[in-house]
């Protein structure tokens, strides 16, 4: 009876090696791309909000994996927050994080809830910002048909005047139910009506013209310079 005779087939080692190695680089390129930090974070267009609160809320204060950054959920993080009203955030060329930042504007703490008041209405609890920005005070009761006028007004403000500004009375008259009394910080006093708000952001150029004298500006009614003795 003749003998069957079966071939032994050969490993072909050169292949399955090739094969290993691309599955290896790969794996490893995988591996290194996924823990590839950041190198650097870039926040922009940040007045009052320092860089550590924005990396802290964003949760990159670690500069954490660049390509596994959720980013629209560190974006809804930051507009969670009352002083953030737009967060745009962008990959960019080796490993930067670009962070675009709208800030909500505070106009005035309201002395009798002692909150900070927003241009959009919101309120926080003045002892939560309080070492952020400098704004004005409300001295006293604003009625509540005037307010939604009155921080629509204080909105139109230009910040550098708004920053000069310590004081803010609601002071109507017989004449004036929408009329208000500015404690400036250089000692200066402003009468202004709703109506009348932004002719606050002229103060600056009527300034000048005051010669160093203190007084109260009434501009109200007759735009005139009170001088103080």
């Amino acid at each position: 009876m003749a003998k069957k005779i079966v071939k032994k087939k050969k490993l072909k080692l050169i292949p399955f090696l090739i094969v290993l190695l691309i599955l290896g680089g790969l794996f490893f390129g995988v591996y290194t791309l996924i823990n590839t930090k950041t190198k650097n974070i870039i926040v922009k267009n940040t007045n009052y909000l320092n860089d550590d609160y924005i990396l802290e809320l964003a949760d990159v204060l670690d500069y954490p994996s660049f390509y596994t950054l959720n980013i629209k959920k560190m974006e809804k993080k930051l507009e969670s927050s009352p002083y953030i009203k737009k967060a745009k955030i962008k990959r960019k060329f080796y490993n930067v994080l670009l962070i675009d930042i709208s800030e909500n504007v505070p106009l005035y703490i309201d002395n009798s809830s002692n909150k900070v008041v927003f241009a959009d209405g919101i309120e926080v609890t003045s002892d939560m910002v309080l070492d952020l920005f400098r704004v004005p005070r409300i001295m006293n009761y604003i009625p509540s048909d005037k307010v939604d006028d009155f921080i629509k007004e204080m909105g139109n403000v230009k910040k550098d005047i708004l920053g000069k500004i310590s004081d803010i009375e609601y002071v109507p008259n017989e004449y004036d139910k929408d009329r208000f009394l500015l404690y400036m910080d250089d000692g200066n006093m402003v009468y202004l009506t709703l109506t009348k708000f932004e002719m606050i952001n002229y103060y600056n150029e009527v300034l000048g013209q005051l010669e160093e004298h203190k007084g109260i500006l009434y501009l109200d009614s007759g735009n005139h310079f009170e001088i103080k003795e």
